[in-house]
Protein backbone atom coordinates (compact mmCIF):
# COMPACT_ATOMS: atom_id res chain seq x y z
CA UNK A 1 0.00 0.00 0.00
CA UNK A 2 1.32 3.41 -0.98
CA UNK A 3 0.36 6.97 -0.07
CA UNK A 4 2.34 10.11 -0.90
CA UNK A 5 2.17 13.70 0.35
CA UNK A 6 3.79 16.41 -1.79
CA UNK A 7 4.25 20.14 -1.26
CA UNK A 8 5.70 22.96 -3.34
CA UNK A 9 5.93 25.32 -0.37
CA UNK A 10 9.41 26.88 -0.19
CA UNK A 11 11.52 25.51 1.28
CA UNK A 12 9.58 22.34 0.49
CA UNK A 13 11.78 20.26 2.78
CA UNK A 14 9.95 21.89 5.70
CA UNK A 15 7.54 19.00 5.12
CA UNK A 16 10.05 16.80 6.92
CA UNK A 17 9.86 19.00 10.01
CA UNK A 18 6.05 18.92 9.99
CA UNK A 19 6.01 15.13 9.63
CA UNK A 20 8.89 14.83 12.14
CA UNK A 21 10.83 12.68 9.66
CA UNK A 22 14.27 13.47 8.17
CA UNK A 23 14.12 13.55 4.35
CA UNK A 24 17.58 11.94 4.01
CA UNK A 25 16.60 8.78 5.88
CA UNK A 26 14.32 5.78 5.45
CA UNK A 27 12.21 5.36 8.58
CA UNK A 28 10.73 1.93 9.37
CA UNK A 29 8.13 1.07 12.01
CA UNK A 30 6.66 -2.21 13.14
CA UNK A 31 2.87 -2.13 13.10
CA UNK A 32 0.53 -4.95 14.14
CA UNK A 33 -0.13 -5.90 10.51
CA UNK A 34 3.34 -5.54 8.98
CA UNK A 35 6.00 -2.86 8.51
CA UNK A 36 5.46 0.80 7.66
CA UNK A 37 8.21 2.69 5.86
CA UNK A 38 8.46 6.47 5.44
CA UNK A 39 10.84 7.76 2.76
CA UNK A 40 11.29 10.88 0.65
CA UNK A 41 11.73 10.06 -3.07
CA UNK A 42 11.88 13.80 -3.83
CA UNK A 43 13.36 16.35 -1.43
CA UNK A 44 14.32 19.70 -2.95
CA UNK A 45 13.65 23.32 -2.02
CA UNK A 46 10.90 23.67 -4.65
CA UNK A 47 9.23 20.25 -4.26
CA UNK A 48 9.24 17.59 -1.58
CA UNK A 49 7.38 14.26 -1.46
CA UNK A 50 6.96 12.00 1.56
CA UNK A 51 5.83 8.44 0.89
CA UNK A 52 4.21 6.02 3.32
CA UNK A 53 4.72 2.44 2.16
CA UNK A 54 2.94 -0.25 4.14
CA UNK A 55 4.19 -3.80 3.70
CA UNK A 56 1.37 -6.06 4.93
CA UNK A 57 2.18 -9.44 6.43
CA UNK A 58 -0.93 -11.69 6.07
CA UNK A 59 0.04 -13.85 9.05
CA UNK A 60 0.52 -10.83 11.31
CA UNK A 61 -2.74 -9.38 10.04
CA UNK A 62 -4.50 -12.59 11.02
CA UNK A 63 -2.84 -12.62 14.44
CA UNK A 64 -3.71 -8.98 15.04
CA UNK A 65 -7.39 -9.77 14.58
CA UNK A 66 -7.16 -12.31 17.35
CA UNK A 67 -9.81 -14.49 15.77
CA UNK A 68 -12.52 -11.80 16.12
CA UNK A 69 -14.09 -11.22 12.73
CA UNK A 70 -16.54 -8.53 11.77
CA UNK A 71 -19.47 -9.54 9.60
CA UNK A 72 -18.72 -6.68 7.24
CA UNK A 73 -15.07 -7.68 6.77
CA UNK A 74 -14.17 -8.87 3.24
CA UNK A 75 -12.07 -11.78 4.57
CA UNK A 76 -14.96 -13.47 6.37
CA UNK A 77 -14.54 -16.59 4.24
CA UNK A 78 -12.01 -19.27 5.24
CA UNK A 79 -9.00 -18.15 3.15
CA UNK A 80 -10.05 -14.51 2.94
CA UNK A 81 -7.46 -13.37 5.46
CA UNK A 82 -4.75 -14.55 3.05
CA UNK A 83 -6.41 -13.94 -0.33
CA UNK A 84 -7.69 -10.36 -0.54
CA UNK A 85 -6.83 -6.88 -1.76
CA UNK A 86 -5.32 -5.61 1.48
CA UNK A 87 -1.66 -5.77 0.47
CA UNK A 88 -2.45 -3.52 -2.50
CA UNK A 89 -5.43 -1.21 -1.87
CA UNK A 90 -5.33 1.55 0.75
CA UNK A 91 -7.71 0.92 3.63
CA UNK A 92 -7.97 1.11 7.40
CA UNK A 93 -4.54 -0.51 7.50
CA UNK A 94 -3.04 2.68 6.08
CA UNK A 95 -5.09 4.78 8.48
CA UNK A 96 -3.70 2.82 11.43
CA UNK A 97 -0.17 3.21 10.08
CA UNK A 98 -0.72 6.96 9.69
CA UNK A 99 -1.79 7.18 13.32
CA UNK A 100 1.41 5.53 14.48
CA UNK A 101 4.11 6.97 12.22
CA UNK A 102 2.73 10.54 11.99
CA UNK A 103 1.36 10.85 15.51
CA UNK A 104 2.83 14.31 16.20
CA UNK A 105 1.84 15.61 12.76
CA UNK A 106 -1.77 14.48 13.25
CA UNK A 107 -1.88 16.44 16.51
CA UNK A 108 -0.41 19.50 14.79
CA UNK A 109 2.86 19.46 16.73
CA UNK A 110 6.34 20.38 15.45
CA UNK A 111 9.00 21.63 17.82
CA UNK A 112 11.22 22.73 14.91
CA UNK A 113 8.56 24.56 12.86
CA UNK A 114 5.78 25.51 15.33
CA UNK A 115 4.77 28.61 13.35
CA UNK A 116 4.24 26.49 10.22
CA UNK A 117 1.91 23.98 11.86
CA UNK A 118 -1.16 26.18 11.46
CA UNK A 119 -0.21 27.50 8.01
CA UNK A 120 -2.07 26.09 4.97
CA UNK A 121 0.43 24.74 2.44
CA UNK A 122 -0.03 23.72 -1.20
CA UNK A 123 -0.44 19.95 -0.91
CA UNK A 124 -0.99 17.03 -3.25
CA UNK A 125 -2.04 13.64 -1.90
CA UNK A 126 -1.75 10.56 -4.10
CA UNK A 127 -3.20 7.15 -3.29
CA UNK A 128 -2.59 4.96 -6.37
CA UNK A 129 -5.04 2.19 -5.43
CA UNK A 130 -8.07 2.78 -3.25
CA UNK A 131 -11.35 0.91 -3.10
CA UNK A 132 -14.22 3.28 -3.82
CA UNK A 133 -15.87 5.29 -6.57
CA UNK A 134 -15.14 8.63 -8.17
CA UNK A 135 -18.49 9.95 -7.03
CA UNK A 136 -18.03 8.97 -3.38
CA UNK A 137 -14.43 10.22 -3.21
CA UNK A 138 -15.63 13.59 -4.51
CA UNK A 139 -18.50 13.75 -2.01
CA UNK A 140 -16.13 13.01 0.86
CA UNK A 141 -13.11 15.19 0.05
CA UNK A 142 -14.43 18.12 -2.00
CA UNK A 143 -16.37 19.78 0.88
CA UNK A 144 -13.10 19.89 2.82
CA UNK A 145 -11.42 22.12 0.27
CA UNK A 146 -9.74 19.49 -1.92
CA UNK A 147 -9.76 19.42 -5.69
CA UNK A 148 -10.47 15.73 -6.31
CA UNK A 149 -9.33 13.55 -9.21
CA UNK A 150 -10.40 9.93 -8.78
CA UNK A 151 -9.68 7.98 -11.93
CA UNK A 152 -11.31 4.52 -12.11
CA UNK A 153 -8.77 1.72 -12.52
CA UNK A 154 -9.79 -0.44 -15.52
CA UNK A 155 -10.10 -4.20 -15.38
CA UNK A 156 -7.92 -6.36 -17.61
CA UNK A 157 -8.55 -5.66 -21.33
CA UNK A 158 -10.16 -9.02 -21.95
CA UNK A 159 -12.70 -8.35 -19.21
CA UNK A 160 -13.40 -4.72 -20.07
CA UNK A 161 -14.92 -2.03 -17.90
CA UNK A 162 -13.70 -0.51 -14.66
CA UNK A 163 -12.82 -2.18 -11.38
CA UNK A 164 -14.11 -1.07 -7.97
CA UNK A 165 -10.84 0.79 -7.38
CA UNK A 166 -9.70 4.35 -8.11
CA UNK A 167 -6.41 6.21 -8.43
CA UNK A 168 -7.00 9.15 -6.08
CA UNK A 169 -5.29 12.55 -6.25
CA UNK A 170 -6.18 15.43 -3.95
CA UNK A 171 -4.89 18.98 -4.36
CA UNK A 172 -5.49 21.94 -2.08
CA UNK A 173 -4.09 24.44 0.40
CA UNK A 174 -4.52 22.97 3.87
CA UNK A 175 -2.45 22.40 6.96
CA UNK A 176 -0.56 19.12 7.04
CA UNK A 177 -2.42 18.14 10.22
CA UNK A 178 -5.81 18.71 8.57
CA UNK A 179 -4.78 16.69 5.51
CA UNK A 180 -3.60 13.73 7.58
CA UNK A 181 -6.74 13.75 9.74
CA UNK A 182 -8.93 13.78 6.63
CA UNK A 183 -7.07 10.73 5.35
CA UNK A 184 -7.14 8.96 8.71
CA UNK A 185 -10.95 9.12 8.82
CA UNK A 186 -11.91 8.88 5.15
CA UNK A 187 -9.67 6.09 3.84
CA UNK A 188 -11.50 3.40 5.86
CA UNK A 189 -14.79 5.13 5.01
CA UNK A 190 -14.12 4.70 1.29
CA UNK A 191 -13.02 1.10 1.85
CA UNK A 192 -16.07 0.56 4.13
CA UNK A 193 -14.31 -2.05 6.27
CA UNK A 194 -12.11 -2.16 9.35
CA UNK A 195 -9.37 -4.72 9.89
CA UNK A 196 -9.89 -4.71 13.66
CA UNK A 197 -12.75 -4.94 16.13
CA UNK A 198 -14.54 -1.61 16.54
CA UNK A 199 -15.03 -0.80 20.23
CA UNK A 200 -16.63 2.26 21.92
CA UNK A 201 -13.25 4.04 22.09
CA UNK A 202 -13.42 4.38 18.30
CA UNK A 203 -15.98 7.15 18.86
CA UNK A 204 -13.37 9.28 20.62
CA UNK A 205 -10.84 8.59 17.83
CA UNK A 206 -13.35 9.66 15.20
CA UNK A 207 -14.35 12.85 17.01
CA UNK A 208 -10.75 13.74 17.77
CA UNK A 209 -9.63 13.34 14.14
CA UNK A 210 -12.82 14.98 12.87
CA UNK A 211 -12.65 18.01 15.14
CA UNK A 212 -13.40 21.21 13.27
CA UNK A 213 -14.69 19.56 10.08
CA UNK A 214 -16.75 16.42 10.61
CA UNK A 215 -19.72 18.06 12.36
CA UNK A 216 -20.16 20.39 9.39
CA UNK A 217 -19.56 17.81 6.68
CA UNK A 218 -22.60 17.16 4.44
CA UNK A 219 -21.83 13.42 4.56
CA UNK A 220 -21.27 13.19 8.31
CA UNK A 221 -23.94 10.50 8.72
CA UNK A 222 -22.43 8.24 6.07
CA UNK A 223 -18.89 8.89 7.38
CA UNK A 224 -19.88 8.06 10.95
CA UNK A 225 -21.70 4.87 9.98
CA UNK A 226 -18.90 3.50 7.86
CA UNK A 227 -16.06 4.54 10.17
CA UNK A 228 -17.80 2.74 13.05
CA UNK A 229 -18.41 -0.39 10.93
CA UNK A 230 -22.20 0.12 10.87
CA UNK A 231 -22.52 -0.56 14.60
CA UNK A 232 -25.87 1.03 15.37
CA UNK A 233 -25.36 2.07 18.97
CA UNK A 234 -21.87 3.51 18.38
CA UNK A 235 -22.93 5.46 15.30
CA UNK A 236 -25.99 6.85 17.07
CA UNK A 237 -23.88 7.92 20.07
CA UNK A 238 -21.26 9.56 17.85
CA UNK A 239 -23.89 11.46 15.87
CA UNK A 240 -25.53 12.71 19.07
CA UNK A 241 -22.15 14.02 20.24
CA UNK A 242 -21.52 15.67 16.88
CA UNK A 243 -24.98 17.23 17.01
CA UNK A 244 -24.08 18.59 20.43
CA UNK A 245 -21.57 20.97 18.85
CA UNK A 246 -23.71 23.19 16.65
CA UNK A 247 -20.99 25.80 16.67
CA UNK A 248 -19.38 23.76 13.89
CA UNK A 249 -22.36 21.81 12.63
CA UNK A 250 -24.41 22.03 9.46
CA UNK A 251 -27.11 19.39 9.28
CA UNK A 252 -28.29 17.93 5.97
CA UNK A 253 -30.97 15.35 5.16
CA UNK A 254 -29.91 11.71 5.30
CA UNK A 255 -29.70 10.16 1.82
CA UNK A 256 -30.09 6.40 2.18
CA UNK A 257 -29.72 5.83 -1.55
CA UNK A 258 -26.21 7.22 -1.35
CA UNK A 259 -25.14 4.45 1.02
CA UNK A 260 -26.79 1.31 -0.32
CA UNK A 261 -24.67 -0.99 1.80
CA UNK A 262 -25.46 0.75 5.10
CA UNK A 263 -26.78 -1.54 7.79
CA UNK A 264 -27.71 1.28 10.16
CA UNK A 265 -31.36 2.26 9.60
CA UNK A 266 -32.19 5.91 9.15
CA UNK A 267 -33.60 7.23 12.43
CA UNK A 268 -37.22 8.30 12.09
CA UNK A 269 -37.03 10.78 14.95
CA UNK A 270 -35.33 14.15 14.70
CA UNK A 271 -31.71 14.48 15.71
CA UNK A 272 -30.91 16.47 18.82
CA UNK A 273 -29.44 19.24 16.64
CA UNK A 274 -32.71 19.53 14.72
CA UNK A 275 -34.77 19.58 17.90
CA UNK A 276 -32.50 22.21 19.41
CA UNK A 277 -32.64 24.36 16.31
CA UNK A 278 -36.43 24.15 16.16
CA UNK A 279 -36.68 25.15 19.84
CA UNK A 280 -34.50 28.19 19.19
CA UNK A 281 -36.52 29.13 16.11
CA UNK A 282 -39.75 28.84 18.13
CA UNK A 283 -38.34 31.12 20.83
CA UNK A 284 -37.31 33.70 18.23
CA UNK A 285 -40.73 33.56 16.57
CA UNK A 286 -42.47 34.06 19.92
CA UNK A 287 -40.27 37.09 20.63
CA UNK A 288 -41.42 38.88 17.46
CA UNK A 289 -37.80 39.57 16.45
CA UNK A 290 -36.99 40.72 12.91
CA UNK A 291 -33.26 41.55 13.27
CA UNK A 292 -31.33 38.62 14.73
CA UNK A 293 -27.75 37.93 15.83
CA UNK A 294 -26.36 34.39 15.76
CA UNK A 295 -23.41 34.73 18.12
CA UNK A 296 -20.86 31.96 17.64
CA UNK A 297 -22.55 30.91 14.41
CA UNK A 298 -19.91 28.34 13.41
CA UNK A 299 -20.81 26.66 10.13
CA UNK A 300 -24.11 28.50 9.79
CA UNK A 301 -26.68 25.81 10.66
CA UNK A 302 -29.06 28.22 12.38
CA UNK A 303 -28.54 30.97 9.80
CA UNK A 304 -29.56 28.54 7.06
CA UNK A 305 -32.88 28.01 8.84
CA UNK A 306 -33.38 31.72 9.52
CA UNK A 307 -32.89 32.60 5.86
CA UNK A 308 -35.93 30.50 4.93
CA UNK A 309 -38.22 32.60 7.14
CA UNK A 310 -39.15 35.97 5.62
CA UNK A 311 -39.98 37.47 9.03
CA UNK A 312 -36.23 37.90 9.65
CA UNK A 313 -35.23 41.00 7.72
CA UNK A 314 -31.62 41.13 8.93
CA UNK A 315 -29.48 38.18 10.03
CA UNK A 316 -25.95 38.58 11.34
CA UNK A 317 -23.66 35.67 12.16
CA UNK A 318 -20.50 36.20 14.20
CA UNK A 319 -17.69 33.86 15.15
CA UNK A 320 -14.15 34.26 16.44
CA UNK A 321 -12.95 31.62 13.95
CA UNK A 322 -12.21 32.81 10.40
CA UNK A 323 -12.28 29.17 9.28
CA UNK A 324 -15.81 28.73 10.66
CA UNK A 325 -16.97 31.86 8.85
CA UNK A 326 -15.48 30.59 5.59
CA UNK A 327 -17.36 27.34 6.04
CA UNK A 328 -20.59 29.21 6.74
CA UNK A 329 -20.10 31.42 3.69
CA UNK A 330 -19.58 28.36 1.50
CA UNK A 331 -22.48 26.38 2.97
CA UNK A 332 -24.90 29.30 2.73
CA UNK A 333 -23.84 30.10 -0.87
CA UNK A 334 -23.66 33.79 0.00
CA UNK A 335 -21.75 34.51 -3.21
CA UNK A 336 -24.82 33.41 -5.18
CA UNK A 337 -27.50 35.30 -3.24
CA UNK A 338 -30.01 37.12 -5.51
CA UNK A 339 -29.55 40.89 -5.77
CA UNK A 340 -32.76 41.63 -3.83
CA UNK A 341 -31.55 39.49 -0.91
CA UNK A 342 -28.04 40.93 -0.60
CA UNK A 343 -27.43 42.65 2.70
CA UNK A 344 -29.99 40.50 4.51
CA UNK A 345 -27.29 38.10 5.76
CA UNK A 346 -23.90 39.30 7.05
CA UNK A 347 -20.99 37.41 8.62
CA UNK A 348 -18.62 39.19 10.99
CA UNK A 349 -15.54 38.03 12.86
CA UNK A 350 -16.02 39.03 16.48
CA UNK A 351 -15.05 37.76 19.93
CA UNK A 352 -17.93 37.62 22.40
CA UNK A 353 -15.71 38.48 25.34
CA UNK A 354 -15.10 41.98 23.92
CA UNK A 355 -17.60 44.78 23.46
CA UNK A 356 -18.52 45.29 19.82
CA UNK A 357 -20.66 48.32 18.92
CA UNK A 358 -21.82 46.58 15.73
CA UNK A 359 -23.90 44.19 17.86
CA UNK A 360 -26.04 46.91 19.46
CA UNK A 361 -29.65 47.54 18.48
CA UNK A 362 -30.79 44.06 17.47
CA UNK A 363 -34.11 42.47 18.45
CA UNK A 364 -32.67 39.11 19.47
CA UNK A 365 -29.41 37.25 19.91
CA UNK A 366 -28.76 33.50 20.00
CA UNK A 367 -25.93 31.71 21.82
CA UNK A 368 -26.54 28.14 20.68
CA UNK A 369 -24.01 25.70 22.18
CA UNK A 370 -21.49 28.50 22.64
CA UNK A 371 -20.96 29.35 26.32
CA UNK A 372 -19.48 25.94 27.17
CA UNK A 373 -16.57 26.68 24.82
CA UNK A 374 -15.38 29.54 27.05
CA UNK A 375 -13.17 29.17 30.07
CA UNK A 376 -15.37 29.92 33.13
CA UNK A 377 -13.32 33.00 34.14
CA UNK A 378 -14.22 34.53 30.73
CA UNK A 379 -17.98 34.21 31.23
CA UNK A 380 -18.36 37.57 33.04
CA UNK A 381 -16.77 39.25 29.99
CA UNK A 382 -19.32 37.56 27.72
CA UNK A 383 -22.16 38.58 30.02
CA UNK A 384 -20.97 42.20 30.00
CA UNK A 385 -20.57 42.19 26.21
CA UNK A 386 -23.88 40.54 25.29
CA UNK A 387 -26.28 41.42 28.12
CA UNK A 388 -24.67 44.66 29.27
CA UNK A 389 -23.39 46.29 26.06
CA UNK A 390 -25.29 44.84 23.06
CA UNK A 391 -28.50 44.44 25.12
CA UNK A 392 -30.84 42.79 22.58
CA UNK A 393 -34.47 42.58 23.65
CA UNK A 394 -34.30 38.77 23.68
CA UNK A 395 -31.36 36.43 24.24
CA UNK A 396 -31.70 32.67 23.65
CA UNK A 397 -29.02 30.42 25.16
CA UNK A 398 -28.59 26.65 24.84
CA UNK A 399 -25.98 24.44 26.49
CA UNK A 400 -25.54 20.71 27.27
CA UNK A 401 -27.03 19.18 30.40
CA UNK A 402 -24.13 17.39 32.09
CA UNK A 403 -26.49 15.10 34.00
CA UNK A 404 -27.64 13.51 30.73
CA UNK A 405 -24.13 12.44 29.68
CA UNK A 406 -24.34 9.11 31.52
CA UNK A 407 -26.91 7.98 28.93
CA UNK A 408 -24.45 8.22 26.00
CA UNK A 409 -22.72 4.92 25.30
CA UNK A 410 -18.95 5.22 25.12
CA UNK A 411 -18.86 8.83 26.37
CA UNK A 412 -16.20 9.58 28.96
CA UNK A 413 -15.80 13.14 30.12
CA UNK A 414 -17.54 15.95 28.25
CA UNK A 415 -19.36 15.79 24.92
CA UNK A 416 -16.72 17.66 22.96
CA UNK A 417 -12.98 18.05 23.41
CA UNK A 418 -13.27 21.86 23.21
CA UNK A 419 -15.87 22.15 25.98
CA UNK A 420 -14.44 23.94 29.00
CA UNK A 421 -17.35 22.96 31.24
CA UNK A 422 -20.79 21.37 31.13
CA UNK A 423 -23.38 22.37 33.69
CA UNK A 424 -26.00 20.44 35.61
CA UNK A 425 -29.53 21.83 35.55
CA UNK A 426 -29.03 23.47 38.93
CA UNK A 427 -25.77 25.11 37.83
CA UNK A 428 -27.36 26.45 34.63
CA UNK A 429 -30.36 27.76 36.55
CA UNK A 430 -28.03 29.55 38.96
CA UNK A 431 -26.04 31.19 36.17
CA UNK A 432 -29.12 32.34 34.26
CA UNK A 433 -30.72 33.80 37.40
CA UNK A 434 -27.59 35.74 38.35
CA UNK A 435 -27.06 37.02 34.79
CA UNK A 436 -30.69 38.09 34.40
CA UNK A 437 -30.69 39.90 37.74
CA UNK A 438 -27.41 41.70 37.05
CA UNK A 439 -28.44 43.02 33.62
CA UNK A 440 -32.17 43.67 33.90
CA UNK A 441 -33.68 40.62 32.23
CA UNK A 442 -36.34 38.07 33.08
CA UNK A 443 -35.50 34.46 32.27
CA UNK A 444 -37.41 31.23 31.65
CA UNK A 445 -35.86 27.75 31.36
CA UNK A 446 -36.81 24.86 29.09
CA UNK A 447 -35.48 21.42 28.14
CA UNK A 448 -34.79 20.19 24.60
CA UNK A 449 -34.69 16.56 23.49
CA UNK A 450 -35.86 13.27 24.95
CA UNK A 451 -36.66 13.53 28.64
CA UNK A 452 -35.20 11.06 31.12
CA UNK A 453 -36.94 10.84 34.48
CA UNK A 454 -33.72 11.08 36.47
CA UNK A 455 -31.39 13.04 34.20
CA UNK A 456 -33.66 15.48 32.39
CA UNK A 457 -33.12 16.45 28.75
CA UNK A 458 -29.82 16.49 26.82
CA UNK A 459 -30.00 20.24 26.10
CA UNK A 460 -30.89 23.15 28.38
CA UNK A 461 -32.47 26.32 26.93
CA UNK A 462 -32.90 29.74 28.51
CA UNK A 463 -34.90 32.67 27.12
CA UNK A 464 -33.88 36.05 28.51
CA UNK A 465 -36.30 38.96 27.99
CA UNK A 466 -35.16 42.50 28.66
CA UNK A 467 -37.47 43.99 31.27
CA UNK A 468 -37.99 47.38 29.69
CA UNK A 469 -38.96 45.62 26.43
CA UNK A 470 -41.41 43.21 28.10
Amino acid sequence: MLLTVTTTHRPATDLGYLLVKHPDKVHSFDVPTGTAHVLFPDAADDRCTAALLLDVDPERLSAARGGRRQQTAPESFTLGQYVNDRPYAASSLVASALAKVFRSALRGESKDRPALVGTPLPLEIHVPVLRGTTELATRLFEPLGWAVTAAPIPLEPELGGDSRYVDLRLMGELTVAAALNHLYVLLPVLDDAKHYWVAPDEIDKLLRAGEGWLAGHPEKVLITRRYLAHRRSLAASALERLDGDDADSVDVPVDTAADEDAELPVPRRQSLAEQRREAVLAALADSGAARVLDLGCGGGALIGALIKDKRYTEIVGTDVSARALELAHRRLHLDRVPERQRGRVTLWQSALTYRDDRLKGYDAAVLMEVIEHLDPPRLPALEASVFGHARPATVVVTTPNAEYNVLYEGLTGMRHSDHRFEWTRAEFAGWTARTASAHGYDVTLHGVGDTDERHGTPTQLAIFTRKEAA
